[in-house]
């Protein structure tokens, strides 16, 4: 059986055991991209936390059936498509293959299925005619309403009182009250329709979430997620829809939100605020595994602030890991382990013991509720361990067999977290790649001062190398002779210029 762990749901706002309706399956389902442009690391957060969530799940043995869907109908999608001048269906496509661009490139896991909106009319009319049947929803003018004071329990995701609810400033003619929300919107010239028993028209927000759900996994979902500013209304409306039209069923057994991504200001970054930081852009000079890292370090639940040095962060954080990573492999030796205890002293004996009990650690830091930042922080603290015994001199040599532990421990924190996915030398190389146009380097310009300062010190002009070397660190290159070479890596402690 896969391992327990617990989760904290939204709901009960409790972290709670995690029991699906099914025993070693989970059905899983987030909420995806509204494609009306391109997405930004705000939304990242998001995808990376699902992403993390079933990547763990299925390290621990769950069978896990992940569902994320796109909404390529929607009022953004249309209005964006008007001012551009082209079709609303070919805006909504382009944005979805820029999308899938930015999660590979994230490294993100395909999901099981990724309904779209515009392929699943039939589902979503089908539940639509099923809330009005059971006196859920009517019809005026060709529009179909969710009759809120119909179901009774509406609210008890965000702890909201109806009769406290922001009512619209103006109301909306057809509605019976201000809270009633769209299921289907009677359609207006000029935008896409659909053929519908209540005439031609187009889904509503809400209810496309709750059909695709229900079309990929069933009546019931185990995890429900998202980002914590859909807990209302779209999660709430989710949750009303969906157990009327099945009959008082639970809807999903777990909700849960990641936190929002904040400026210093505390404002919420989104394309709406003019805050918002590209993926395309971000990755152009980033390694994706620092951003990864940067979502990971704190709780998923908690929100996470953006400024200029969030990645420069991150990625120092992730350079530790990848140093350690390198170190260990390089260590070599097939002595039995007490043995290199015994000739490298306390050092070596730190790393048996992170090492050994790092799966274990791990395991019980993200088995309550995906504590990532506790995880994370025993990774760092097990690469110190490792860096600090290469420094011994007999290390390289000696080292291996307490290497190797470190190095499995390095491949569980891979294969559970989604990082360490590049060998040592290859996390150096995209590190140059990226950061180097960012501090005004080439590759090119870096070697030819090199080789300038390898052809002073062959003439034995020992001021001009110890120049250029200066000149390379002061650009934030650093140089390392080792006796049969010259390495260069980037520092990363020196901030490109605003």
């Amino acid at each position: 059986m896969p391992a327990p762990f617990r989760l904290y749901n939204t709901l009960s706002r409790e972290v709670e055991a995690f029991t699906p309706a099914e025993p070693g399956k989970v059905k899983l389902y987030f909420c995806g991209m509204t494609v009306y442009d391109h997405c930004h690391v705000g939304h990242a957060r998001a995808m990376v936390t699902s992403d993390m969530v079933a990547r763990y799940l299925r390290h621990r043995g769950w069978d896990v059936d992940f569902v994320r869907n796109y909404t390529d109908v929607d009022d953004k999608i249309i209005r964006r498509a008007a001012e551009n001048g082209e079709a609303w269906n070919e805006l909504a496509e382009r944005y979805i293959q820029s999308t899938q661009e930015d999660f590979r490139a994230l490294g993100l896991a395909k999901p099981t299925s990724e309904p779209r909106v515009s392929t699943s009319m039939d589902t979503i009319l089908e539940m639509i005619g099923t809330l009005v049947e059971r006196g859920h929803a009517y019809e005026n003018e060709g529009s179909v309403w969710f009759d809120v004071a119909s179901f009774p329990e509406y609210g008890k995701l965000s702890r909201q009182k109806v009769e406290d609810m922001r009512q619209p400033d103006e109301a909306v003619p057809g509605k019976k009250t201000p809270v009633d929300f769209a299921l289907w919107k009677a359609a207006k010239p000029g935008e896409p329709s659909w053929e519908s028993p209540w005439g031609p028209g187009r889904p509503g927000w809400h209810i496309e979430c709750s059909a695709m759900a229900q079309a990929t996994l069933g009546t019931q979902v185990d995890i429900h997620g998202g980002g914590l500013d859909l807990v209302f209304p779209h999660h709430e409306n989710e949750i009303a829809q969906s157990e009327c039209a099945h009959g008082g069923e639970l809807y999903a057994r777990y909700w849960m939100h990641n936190g929002l991504l904040t400026m210093a200001s505390g404002a919420k970054m989104g394309k709406s605020e003019g805050n918002a930081f590209g993926i395309k852009e971000v990755l152009q000079v980033f390694p994706a595994e620092a951003l990864r890292i940067y979502y990971l370090q704190v709780h998923y639940r908690s929100p996470l602030p953006w400024n200029v040095d969030a990645l420069p962060d991150a990625l120092g954080l992730l350079s530790r890991l990848y140093e350690a990573k390198e170190n260990a492999s390089q260590m070599e030796g097939t002595e039995a382990i007490p043995a290199v205890i015994a000739g490298l002293g306390k050092d070596a004996e730190r790393v048996v013991e992170l090492a050994s009990s790092f799966p274990e650690k791990l395991y019980a830091a993200m088995d309550d509720d995906l504590n990532t930042a506790k995880a994370l922080g025993m990774a760092f603290e097990l690469a110190r361990a490792v860096n600090r015994l290469s420094n011994h001199k007999k290390a390289k040599k000696r080292g291996g067999p307490i290497a190797k532990l470190a190095l499995d421990a390095f491949d569980v924190l891979a294969e559970a977290l989604g990082l360490l996915q590049l060998s040592g030398e290859a996390f150096v190389e995209e590190v140059k790649d990226k950061r180097l146009p960012p501090l005004g380097l080439t590759r090119e310009g870096v070697e030819e001062k090199l080789a300038a300062r390898v052809a002073a010190r062959e003439a034995k002009e020992w001021d001009r190398a110890d120049a250029i070397r200066a000149e390379l660190e002061e650009a934030g290159i650093q140089v390392m002779d080792r006796p049969d070479r010259v390495e260069w890596r980037i520092r990363l402690d020196v901030r490109e210029e605003a």
